[in-house]
Parts: structure tokens; sequence; C-alpha cells
């Protein structure tokens, strides 16, 4: 079938991205790991520059449908987040890891994959958006900064003035117990990100880690640190499943 050929001809073009790199492999190098003549590439692809953009295509996709998956997952909010950004972290690290040259294809300055890069990003910050728009995003709680209430508005409490008063007599009385310091959590009701700018900081965040060792294990630890300040309060959108 002409699916399944094709299908060779981006497997033969990803081995031979990975030995050479974007710029040194040609037509033949790909026919040659295929077993075939060059004239019998061409019947699926029209160069080598259209194997690679289909390639990076194909790549891309893979992640986004995985990504498009996680987030019409039935779980909680900050799994469906997780998951969109596995994808992400999934795809870098996969042709990272393969070889250096593989890792061309994530280049978003590259000259035949770029806008398939930029394309895939835009598409998971849009996917991450609908997450905190049907969610919501956390608000900053009273008296922190950037929060509202009398902790956050009122300025320095003025001097006092020195009395000049001849101070009282001292008398003594039972004193009433002070009142019991409220512990409660400031309530949140300061400003809020918007969802699309709760969506660039998880971004940031994956694409911080792309680059460390061990961050496919990074990352569940990050996210759940993360959208515990992102998220609004865990008792109506838990982090974790049990």
């Amino acid at each position: 079938m002409a699916g399944d050929r094709l299908t060779d001809v981006l497997d033969a073009t990803y081995t031979c991205l990975s030995r050479y790199g974007v710029r040194r492999t040609t037509m033949d190098d790909i026919a040659r790991e295929m077993g075939v003549s060059r004239s019998a590439v061409y019947q699926y692809v029209r160069g080598k520059d259209d194997a690679v953009r289909q390639l990076a295509r194909r790549l891309h996709d893979r992640a986004l449908d995985r990504a498009a998956a996680a987030a019409t997952a039935d779980a909680p909010p900050a799994e469906r987040i997780h998951g969109i950004l596995a994808a992400k972290l999934d795809l870098v690290l996969d042709l990272a890891g393969g070889s250096g040259h593989a890792a061309e294809l994530l280049d978003a300055k590259a000259r035949l994959s770029g806008d398939i890069c930029d394309a895939f990003t835009e598409r998971i910050r849009g996917l991450l958006t609908e997450q905190f728009t049907g969610t919501g995003v956390a608000a900053a709680p009273t008296g922190a900064p950037g929060g509202t209430g009398p902790a956050a508005d009122a300025g320095p409490a003025p001097a006092e003035a020195p009395s000049t008063r001849t101070p009282a007599r001292a008398t003594y009385t039972t004193a009433a117990p002070a009142p019991a310091t409220d512990t409660t959590p400031a309530r949140a009701t300061g400003p809020t990100l918007a969802p699309a700018q709760a969506a660039d900081v998880c971004l940031a965040l994956v694409i911080g880690l792309e680059s460390l060792p061990g961050a496919a294990h990074l990352l569940r630890p990050a996210t759940d640190a993360l959208l515990t300040g992102l998220l609004p309060a865990p008792e109506s959108h838990p982090l974790r499943t049990s």
C-alpha cells in the first residue's frame, strides 16, 4: 500500500538524518537505506526536503495526538496538564536522545521544519490555555504581593507622637484573654494570571527541563509544585489522583 511505503520512506529518512544530519542526507542515502532505487523513492516524496518536512510533521502530529488525548482525559486538571507537557517533553527527549542530528527537527529556526515546530508549540499552548480557561487560575492570597486587602493596601503605620501627659497610676486588673490568632489561610482574592499567561508559565517550565539530565523524572514533581500555585484550591481541583 502507498501509505505503508511512505512510512518506509519516512522511517529511512529518520535513520539517515540521525546518521548524517539534514544537510548531508541525500535521496541516494534514503534509497539505499530502503534497498530500492532513487526513482522508487520519488514515487512517494518530491525530494529530500519534502521527506524531511513530512517526517517532521509526522513526529509532531503524533506528539499532538498524545497531548490532545491527555487534554480530554477523565482526570483531574493537573493530571491533564501534566499529560500535555509530557507529550511535548517526550518528543524532545526521544529525538535528542536518539541522535544530536535528529534534534535538528526540533529547531524552530530550521529552514525545512521551523514552521512546523512553531505550529506545534502554539497548539500545545492552546491546549494548556483551554485547561486553565475551563478550570480557572488561582488568585494571589489577600495581603500577598499583588493581593488585595488591608495588608496589601495599607502603608506603614505612622510613628506615634511622644506623650506629654503624666503617666497614670498603675492599677491591677485581670486582663481578658487575648483573642486567638486566626491561622486560616488568607482567601485568594488578588489578581490572577490570564489563562494564556498560565499556559506560558507551564511552557516555560517544560522548555527549561528539556536540557536537564533526568528531565523525564523531574517533570512530575516540577509540574505538581507549579500547579499548586496556578490552580484553584485543591479541595475543588485535586492535584493528584488517589
